[in-house]
Protein backbone atom coordinates (compact mmCIF):
# COMPACT_ATOMS: atom_id res chain seq x y z
CA UNK A 1 0.00 0.00 0.00
CA UNK A 2 1.02 3.19 -0.77
CA UNK A 3 1.76 5.15 2.53
CA UNK A 4 2.54 8.62 0.79
CA UNK A 5 -1.17 10.46 -0.38
CA UNK A 6 1.28 12.39 -3.06
CA UNK A 7 3.46 9.55 -4.33
CA UNK A 8 1.21 9.73 -7.72
CA UNK A 9 1.10 13.66 -8.00
CA UNK A 10 4.85 14.19 -6.85
CA UNK A 11 6.08 11.41 -9.38
CA UNK A 12 3.94 13.02 -12.17
CA UNK A 13 5.51 16.30 -11.24
CA UNK A 14 9.09 14.31 -11.82
CA UNK A 15 7.84 12.44 -14.96
CA UNK A 16 6.72 16.51 -16.19
CA UNK A 17 10.13 17.96 -15.23
CA UNK A 18 12.02 14.87 -16.68
CA UNK A 19 9.77 14.37 -19.95
CA UNK A 20 10.83 10.72 -20.11
CA UNK A 21 10.17 9.03 -23.87
CA UNK A 22 8.75 6.08 -22.18
CA UNK A 23 7.76 4.51 -18.32
CA UNK A 24 7.16 1.35 -17.13
CA UNK A 25 6.04 0.55 -13.41
CA UNK A 26 6.38 -3.11 -12.85
CA UNK A 27 7.56 -5.13 -9.49
CA UNK A 28 11.35 -6.53 -8.51
CA UNK A 29 12.22 -8.96 -6.17
CA UNK A 30 9.27 -7.79 -4.30
CA UNK A 31 9.78 -3.98 -4.46
CA UNK A 32 7.93 -1.41 -6.31
CA UNK A 33 10.09 -0.93 -9.37
CA UNK A 34 9.89 1.50 -12.58
CA UNK A 35 11.92 2.29 -15.54
CA UNK A 36 12.21 5.50 -17.23
CA UNK A 37 13.72 5.98 -21.17
CA UNK A 38 15.26 9.01 -21.26
CA UNK A 39 17.85 10.77 -23.59
CA UNK A 40 20.64 11.86 -21.48
CA UNK A 41 22.99 14.40 -23.85
CA UNK A 42 26.03 14.32 -21.52
CA UNK A 43 26.88 13.35 -17.68
CA UNK A 44 26.40 15.83 -16.39
CA UNK A 45 22.53 15.63 -16.96
CA UNK A 46 22.36 12.92 -14.33
CA UNK A 47 22.04 14.68 -10.91
CA UNK A 48 18.89 16.26 -12.61
CA UNK A 49 17.21 12.73 -13.11
CA UNK A 50 18.63 11.05 -10.01
CA UNK A 51 18.82 13.57 -7.18
CA UNK A 52 14.57 13.92 -6.79
CA UNK A 53 14.58 10.10 -6.89
CA UNK A 54 17.42 10.03 -3.95
CA UNK A 55 15.22 12.37 -2.42
CA UNK A 56 12.26 10.08 -2.12
CA UNK A 57 15.03 6.84 -0.55
CA UNK A 58 15.47 5.25 -4.23
CA UNK A 59 17.93 3.37 -5.42
CA UNK A 60 18.86 4.54 -9.03
CA UNK A 61 20.84 2.85 -11.90
CA UNK A 62 21.56 4.04 -15.05
CA UNK A 63 22.20 1.89 -18.17
CA UNK A 64 23.36 3.65 -21.37
CA UNK A 65 21.64 2.07 -24.57
CA UNK A 66 22.52 3.52 -28.30
CA UNK A 67 19.89 2.83 -31.03
CA UNK A 68 20.58 0.70 -34.23
CA UNK A 69 21.65 4.33 -36.09
CA UNK A 70 24.20 4.61 -33.23
CA UNK A 71 25.36 1.27 -33.65
CA UNK A 72 26.04 1.37 -37.50
CA UNK A 73 27.58 5.02 -35.91
CA UNK A 74 29.82 3.62 -33.71
CA UNK A 75 30.60 0.14 -36.18
CA UNK A 76 31.62 2.29 -38.51
CA UNK A 77 34.35 4.61 -36.77
CA UNK A 78 36.20 0.84 -36.61
CA UNK A 79 36.89 0.42 -40.29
Amino acid sequence: MVKDTNFLRNLEDYMNNVKPEASYFFETDGKRTFGFVVDIQSSDQIPMFAEPLFQWGAEVEFHPVMSFDDLKKAVSAFK
